[in-house]
């Protein structure tokens, strides 16, 4: 039944955005709050997603702490984009963070 997946790829204890977090949680997110790591907010997503989206959306993390796909590689090699990197059915989006609403944007897009 899935027909979006979501990859997002990064470090795993590197920033989950650009910002830190604010009070106003423009990313989305709760259960993350103030941990701004992409550990922690890699989970709050997915589940922020699920809950959202259900079997509709997959949500995937590619870490790169031990290794770097190729094909991460190339895109960045192309593309140039900031850390962690969000993809959508294997396409980038320009976000450079992990929000639920600028995700969804794109999600929501696609169905």
């Amino acid at each position: 039944m899935t027909l979006i997946t979501v990859e997002v790829v990064g470090y795993t204890y590197r920033p989950c955005g650009p910002f830190p977090c604010d009070a106003e949680r423009s990313c989305g997110l709760e259960t993350c709050f103030q941990k701004e790591k992409l550990s922690y907010a890699f989970p709050a997503l997915a589940d922020a997603l699920k809950e959202k989206y259900g079997d509709k959306v997959s949500v995937e993390l590619v870490a790169l702490d031990k290794e770097i796909p190729d094909r991460v590689k190339e895109l960045v090699r192309v593309e140039h984009p900031p850390l962690p990197i969000i993809l959508v059915n294997g396409k980038l989006v320009p976000i450079g963070a992990v929000s639920v609403p600028r995700i969804s944007e794109c999600i929501d897009s696609l169905l």
